[in-house]
């Protein structure tokens, strides 16, 4: 199981090549990140700046990530983008990370308060696919754009659409797959070819070696320098080489750079919003979005494929035939009907009814969560029904953003989505097919290598830029509003801890409050007397959840057997007899006990009373971070908080009659109709009474190897806690 970049054997790698460095725990991984942002708020500004960021990996999983780690090293000024000269700034960096690895820094550590030599080695990159060409130095356009297949990347000009398409995805399928040998549906040709490894980091330095790069203006320079002499053979290796590397990377300077199993990670966020564009656009056909137009239909006659979507010349005009993957108008108004209408918890993306137009026929402005939640949640429906395949790139995105990821699974993941792509060239068509589509054939290999993909895409770095553009008040000197404003914040935030009681400048948010994880009541409590059947039920359940009280229970059990041998066999009985009579029970243990003069936990004594007969009702409730709303309250608001769902275990029959019992793990779902804050004297113990749905009522739908689950929530519900 990989839960962490520790688990994975790219780390593993550097602890058995370098196990000094590896030994010594005090040292770092790194991370480092580069992104361009434009300061100002006008869209239209070509001002552009690049902060350098790098994170540090030896810290748990839920701090990683977080605001609080991540360090601005550099700020690369406008108002121009370094593009591929980006190597020039990141010198002083690749110094110090040479002097990081070789000798190491001096350093104090306050918990041992001893000093100790502090090394740190870079582990790889993390950027969008613009940034992956400046720093690796590859080529990320034209009939080379994928790095990872290089000069393997089967490319193909489209005439019409004035495009490069990636296809030949059969290539990643088994020899004996039927697949290959399908000629109608793809380019008229039998799959013969077999994909080859990527390079290894040590045979691109080798095929780099001799690289001269040189980042003198050509515009700029009137003189000429005088060239040196070369054979024809290394002039045809030179313009070889040109064509899938622009220069050789400054990171090839670091030692341990070469060795690395993957150098430079590609980002996820980034491959799944355009993923999702693309299919969004081309399913509902929206202008200047579809990759479905009259040039791409040319394209298909040129190349004498797929004769069910070529054009059709009728009189004076062109007609293009319906395709199979695109919705009717009908179905477009119900798709941003069913989106306006949608309710998500709060905090999980944007309100789709703000995104949808007024006339229900277009959605404007999603952002790269928004299509996050779009991909993964929204659209398997309407590709399922579609398309009609088992195999859909939506199901992918799911298993791959796992936050453990099951080593075993990976090898049909990979099979999943190289039949996936096969299946998508079968029905739309090559102009669909750009880098990005291509590059999901490479992320399982990544996952299998460096592990999960949340420790390696750009959300965190995304979050921290928006930080940093809100530095900004000077638009005149952004960079040095920048500088000032994050080393105040970092003097502020090393002060802070050492003060009590002080609030972390970098976390100022109000869901980090600390009686929110807690527990902080949303709403104004109303006292009420409840049914007693209803409290017994509630007081059951506190008992059941409380590990004080877990000895009394199997005692409870223990007695039961013994008085009742021939019908305790009988689980069901069992299970209803110790339902029935264990509060009671437990009250009269309780005071025979201190009738004997024996000591007993001062929770189980409040326990044993019972609680109140006045319950504490509220309408919203915030604990662990987490805002949960009963129903009522949920119909006044745009978000939904009332839907729980709990995996326990419980008792399993096949029928009323069934007396043969099995305990295994069962998922409820339901939705929060009261919340109940029971008051034991000393203490206060937070129930929600919920309406489950009825196991009977519950449906999978099978996608991809995965399942998608459908509640019955107006016919099927079953009140309890």
């Amino acid at each position: 199981m990989l839960s962490h970049p520790r688990d994975s054997p790219s780390w593993k790698l550097i602890d058995r090549t370098w196990k000094e460095f590896g030994e010594e725990k005090w040292n770092l991984i790194l991370a480092l990140s580069v992104d361009g942002i434009n300061p100002h708020k006008s869209l239209s500004s070509k001002h552009n700046y690049w902060p350098v960021i790098l994170i540090t990996y030896n810290l748990p999983s839920y701090l990683c990530m977080t605001r609080k780690f991540i360090m601005l090293t550099l700020l690369i000024s406008g108002p121009k983008q370094p593009g591929n000269k980006i190597d020039v700034y990141l010198a002083p960096l690749i110094a110090d990370l040479k002097l990081l690895l070789e000798t190491g820094v001096k350093t104090y550590g306050s918990y041992k308060k001893e000093y100790f030599n502090l090394r740190a080695i870079l582990l790889w990159n993390i950027n969008d696919f613009l940034a992956y060409g400046n720093l690796s130095g590859c080529v990320t356009k034209g009939y080379y754009a994928c790095s990872i297949c290089s000069e393997n990347t089967c490319s193909q000009w489209l005439p019409n659409s004035k495009k490069v398409c990636l296809l030949g995805h059969r290539r990643f399928l088994p020899l004996q797959d039927l697949l290959r040998k399908r000629k109608k549906y793809f380019n008229n040709q039998q799959e013969d070819d077999v994909i080859k490894q990527p390079l290894s980091g040590e045979e691109i330095y080798d095929y780099l070696r001799g690289f001269e790069t040189s980042w003198v203006n050509k515009t700029t320079s009137k003189k000429k320098t005088p060239t040196k002499k070369m054979s024809k053979k290394e002039k045809e290796r030179i313009v070889e080489r040109a064509k899938f590397w622009h220069y050789k990377s400054i990171f090839f300077e670091l030692e341990y750079w070469k060795k690395l199993l993957v150098r430079h990670q590609l980002d996820v966020m980034h491959i799944e919003k355009n993923v999702c564009e693309r299919v969004y656009g081309t399913l509902l056909n929206l202008p200047g979005k579809t990759n479905d137009r009259l040039r791409a239909r040319k394209d298909l006659v040129a190349m004498s494929i797929k004769p069910e979507l070529q054009t059709q010349p009728r009189e004076n005009s062109t007609w293009l035939l319906p395709a199979c993957y695109t919705l009717n108008t009908t179905e477009k108004h119900q798709f941003y009907e069913t989106l306006s209408t949608i309710k998500v918890p709060d905090g999980y993306c944007s309100n789709f009814k703000n995104l949808v137009s007024d006339d229900v026929s277009k959605m404007n402005g999603l952002k790269s969560n928004d299509f996050h939640v779009l991909k993964q949640q929204l659209l398997p429906f309407a590709i399922k029904v579609m398309l009609h395949v088992k195999y859909v790139c939506v199901i992918f995105f799911n298993v791959l953003c796992s936050k453990v990821v099951d080593i075993n699974k990976l090898v049909k993941l990979q099979s999943d989505i190289v039949l996936t792509l096969c299946l998508l060239e079968k029905y739309f068509p090559p102009s669909f097919f750009n880098v990005m589509i291509h590059l999901m054939v490479h992320l399982v290999r990544e996952v299998r290598l460096c592990g999960p993909v949340h420790f390696r895409w750009m959300y965190p770095f995304e979050r921290y830029i928006k930080k940093l553009k809100d530095y900004v008040q000077n638009h005149n000197r952004p960079e040095g509003c920048i500088a000032e404003c994050y080393v105040a914040e970092e003097a502020l935030e090393f002060c802070s801890d050492y003060l009590k009681n002080m609030k972390s400048i970098v976390n100022p948010h109000e869901r980090t409050d600390e009686r929110i994880r807690t527990g902080k009541p949303l709403s104004r409590g109303t006292v009420k007397v409840v049914d007693a059947k209803l409290l017994d039920e509630a007081h059951l359940y506190v008992l059941r959840n409380t590990a004080d009280v877990e000895p009394y229970i199997e005692q409870h059990m223990l007695e039961l057997n013994d008085h009742n041998p021939r019908a305790s066999r009988n689980s069901k009985w069992l299970q209803t007899q110790h339902n029935q009579t264990f509060i009671s029970w437990l009250k009269t243990k309780v005071d025979t006990h201190l009738a004997n003069g024996e000591d007993i936990c001062e929770s189980v004594y409040w326990l044993a009373k019972g609680p109140s007969f006045t319950v504490k009702k509220y309408s919203g409730f915030a604990i662990n971070e987490y805002r949960f709303h009963t129903t009522s309250r949920d119909e006044s608001r745009i978000t939904q908080c009332s839907g729980v769902s709990l995996v326990a275990h419980a008792i399993q029959i096949a029928s009323a009659k069934d007396s043969n019992l099995v305990y295994g793990t069962v998922t409820y779902y339901g939705r929060i109709q009261d919340i109940w804050d029971l008051d034991y004297r000393i203490f206060t113990a937070l129930v929600f009474m919920c309406d489950w749905v009825d196991s009977h009522g519950i449906k999978k739908m099978i996608l991809d190897s995965q399942w998608l689950t459908f509640l019955g929530l107006i016919t099927n519900l079953n009140a309890s806690y």
